[in-house]
């Protein structure tokens, strides 16, 4: 199963794709989608829905995984990264894939066993876990390996509950 893993933003959306093969992942590619902060939101959009679906049309995930949106103390960022994350969530349906959401404690709790965990410490296990070289940057394309992981993870435990219920 390929997995496509989205950490949402406006200025800068991580993405990453791994391909799950039993319990091993393998890193197809990761990057992030940037949008200049001088650009109209409208058109800031536009680039990120186009630049997502010219990925998803590349790498041609089988489902997504993004991470839901935490809320801050600035409500007027949190409704832009909002709209940035509907975007997103748009790019992948209109794909037909099946699209999963979790929490930063959820991604957490699936990398590291902890939900409270140090982004030092996602990030070091997003790097075994994927056997690289270093972490990936910027640290939006991290978050969405981590996504892309923890799904994985969820998607073996339901294959594993589905064959106890046949």
């Amino acid at each position: 199963m390929r997995i496509l893993g989205i950490d949402p933003g406006y200025a800068i959306l991580g993405y990453g794709i791994v391909e799950l093969k039993g319990n091993h992942f393998e890193v197809c590619g990761y990057g992030a989608i940037t949008t200049d902060a001088k650009m109209d939101m409208t058109d800031r959009l536009k680039c990120l829905y186009h630049s997502l679906s010219e990925i998803i049309a590349q790498y041609e995930p089988d489902e997504a995984s993004i991470e839901e949106l935490f809320f801050n103390t600035n409500v007027k960022t949190a409704i832009m990264v909002g709209q940035a994350r509907g975007v997103a969530i748009l790019a992948c349906a209109n794909s037909g894939m099946k699209i999963s959401e979790y929490t930063p404690l959820q991604i957490k709790q699936a990398l590291v066993g902890y939900g409270r965990a140090e982004k030092k410490q996602m990030q070091s296990m997003v790097k075994t876990i994927l056997n690289l070289q270093q972490v990936p940057k910027p640290d939006d394309t991290a978050d969405a390996l981590a996504a892309a992981i923890c799904h994985g993870h969820s998607a073996n435990a339901r294959r594993r509950l589905d064959k106890i219920k046949k």
